[in-house]
């Protein structure tokens, strides 16, 4: 992204229900992909296939894909538009939050699996795996569902 140290924003970020995301750069076929996952849902995407001018512009991918992932899922224009409004403006900073970590090498892993077996980065399985992907149990998320969790926080917050 062309970012030093000094870019990354230690700020205190304001309150959404959503709360932060971590990316990771991983490579599926020698191609760069970035995945996404939220810390406290661990709902997941993947951006396949970045060149580098796109990952410079990595906020408002983010915003683009996540408005796809969620509209895809049918959770009603009202969530989706608060949930996007949550991220109007993205600050990047460091993480050290071991336990996401632990599930973004588990799903990055899952990815490549299912993105190789499906043909490769340019499938047209691959939003369908997206949606696989977010319906796995996840241990950090006492075995629940990511899309479920995201489904229950939202049901909640109104």
């Amino acid at each position: 992204m062309g970012l030093s140290s000094r870019n990354l924003d230690p700020a205190e970020l304001p309150f959404s229900y959503l709360g932060q995301w971590h990316a990771n750069l991983l490579y599926i076929n020698r191609r760069k992909c970035v995945l996404f996952v939220n810390d406290k849902t661990l709902l997941n995407f993947i951006i396949l296939d970045l060149g580098r001018s796109q990952i410079r512009e990595l906020p408002d991918q983010f915003r683009s894909y996540l408005s796809c992932v969620l509209n895809d899922e049918s959770l009603g224009k009202s969530a989706v538009q608060r949930i996007l409004g949550e991220y109007d403006e993205i600050q990047i900073g460091k993480t050290n939050n071991r336990s996401v970590l632990g599930s973004m090498n588990d799903i990055a892993y899952c990815y490549k699996y299912e993105i190789l077996e499906a043909g490769g980065v340019h499938s047209w399985r691959v939003p369908e795996i997206i949606k696989g992907l977010n319906r796995m149990p996840m241990k950090a998320i006492d075995f629940q569902f990511p899309i479920d969790k995201l489904r229950a926080l939202y049901a909640g917050a109104t």
